[in-house]
């Protein structure tokens, strides 16, 4: 918990700028000319973690050092987040400013009492910002919907509840539509942030956030870079023909099982090698796949049976127009994510009613007993 705004001392000579997080007056943003939310990598930056207090002076001396450097509010907030000598920021540094939204935002009310969620709404924040590369395209900063339905979904497949999923778990997302070998190669830390979990063989909150984003939605280009790792099974920035039969052989064996006849995998070749249309022939590389507005029909093709299955019994011109940016008003990422949550609240208010219902009946039976 952080301590806002800025409280000054009577004794001048021993000035105090503090954080009282409730009462939150405006001259904190006028003085600074920067938003209300910053006032914690403010606090931060001026050296209040190691005191608890910070001095006008002192912060006054970090204040100006910030704008000699900084120009622009995006150069100000890397600044101030950064760690020392770093022109970038990562993953941590956003926790204060984000925990400070958390603490304090009025829309966020309801989760000041249940703080074991704030670390994981702000997991799931940092991972959607990352996962856009266009900040602008995010209509839905902080939303609590797509954390409510990302977390659900982890929990589903957290059977243990202990905050890590293994390979047999991650196999029932979709009703099992991924292959094994992708689960595999998921699981083999080319695509993983924690090493140390993916030693043991598990996955963490962070890592599924971050594969259920990219599985839902693979347009954009941060999914396609997941996916294109995933598949380039030695690294060198070509997806072979090898590399391709060797996932879609399983595809193959899902569709005789579902009395469907596969495609030869030669004309499957070819339809991919037409809808990518690689720089050069036979080789697909990030860039083409980047290039190719219809990524995720070709990932889809090698890894998740039932969206290859959607694909295909749709037209091919409905395929392309889905494939033109300017025909959607929301991402695939945004408009699963409202799918799902109206699907999660629609159950939460049946089981209320289901177990309001059994309480009425069990009630009604016993004053027959009277």
């Amino acid at each position: 918990m952080f301590n806002c705004p800025m409280v000054k001392s009577s004794d001048t000579s021993k000035q105090k700028v503090w954080f009282a997080g409730q009462d939150r007056p405006p001259y904190l943003k006028e003085a600074c000319e920067c938003p209300l939310y910053w006032k914690a990598p403010l606090f931060l930056s001026a050296g209040g973690d190691r005191t608890g207090s910070v001095s006008v002076h002192k912060f006054i001396a970090m204040w100006r050092k910030t704008l000699q450097t900084c120009h622009n509010d995006a150069s100000k907030l890397v600044h101030l987040l950064a760690k020392p000598g770093c022109n970038y920021l990562e993953q941590e540094d956003f926790i204060p400013f984000l925990q400070d939204v958390v603490n304090w935002h009025a829309g966020l009310a309801f989760l000041k009492e249940v703080s074991d969620f704030h670390s994981r709404y702000i997991t799931t924040n940092v991972a959607l910002l990352e996962e856009e590369e266009d900040v602008n395209q995010l209509t839905e900063y902080f939303s609590y919907e797509h954390f409510y339905v990302i977390y659900c979904k982890f929990w589903e497949l957290d059977t243990d509840h202990d905050l890590y999923i293994d390979q047999r778990d991650l196999t029932w997302h979709n009703g099992q539509a991924i292959s094994h070998k992708m689960i595999e190669r998921i699981f083999s830390g080319t695509v993983t942030k924690d090493k140390r979990v993916q030693r043991e063989g598990r996955m963490s909150y962070v890592d599924f956030v971050w594969f259920l984003i990219s599985e839902e939605d693979k347009k954009t280009a941060v999914s396609i870079e997941y996916w294109f790792r995933c598949l380039d099974l030695d690294g060198d920035g070509v997806l072979s023909m090898y590399e391709l039969e060797y996932f879609y052989q399983e595809q193959c064996q899902k569709l005789e099982t579902m009395a469907i006849e596969p495609l030869p995998f030669e004309d499957c070749l070819c339809q991919m090698l037409d809808l990518v249309n690689p720089m050069v022939s036979g080789k697909i590389t990030l860039q083409d796949l980047k290039r190719c507005r219809l990524a995720h029909v070709f990932f889809d093709t090698f890894f998740n049976i039932e969206r290859y299955l959607e694909h295909e019994q749709k037209d091919p011109f409905s395929i392309v127009r889905d494939g033109e940016p300017e025909s959607q008003d929301l991402s695939d990422w945004e408009k699963y994510a409202a799918e799902e949550y109206d699907i999660l609240v629609a159950e939460e208010t049946a089981n209320k009613q289901y177990n309001n219902g059994l309480d009425v009946d069990q009630y009604e039976y016993e004053d027959d007993f009277e």
